[in-house]
């Protein structure tokens, strides 16, 4: 399993508030952002796996509601997740 319970603890260790606050915008952010880079290099490797292209489409979907929601409510947070992630806008 590429997602292991250590593997989501540090992601929101270091971009959440807190490890157990796995409901903050900029933890969830960065948990799509792993899944949606482990989901691109399986689609580069295997290219009519459509229901994985599927899955990803609505992961980076979901990942920019979220980034949208950032931006209106903090705009100096949203920029340092961009630049912390590598997240093209």
């Amino acid at each position: 399993m590429y997602l292991t319970a250590e593997k989501k603890q540090e992601i929101f260790k270091k971009y959440g508030k807190s490890e157990t606050n796995t409901g903050s915008t900029e933890g969830q952010i960065a948990l799509f952002t792993y899944r949606i880079n482990h989901l691109t290099e399986h689609l580069k490797i295997n290219k009519k796996d459509f229901s994985t292209q599927r899955a990803l489409l609505r992961l980076v979907g979901k990942r920019r509601s979220l980034l949208d929601y950032l931006k209106d409510r903090n705009i100096e947070r949203y920029r340092e997740v961009i630049k912390d992630l590598n997240i093209r806008k």
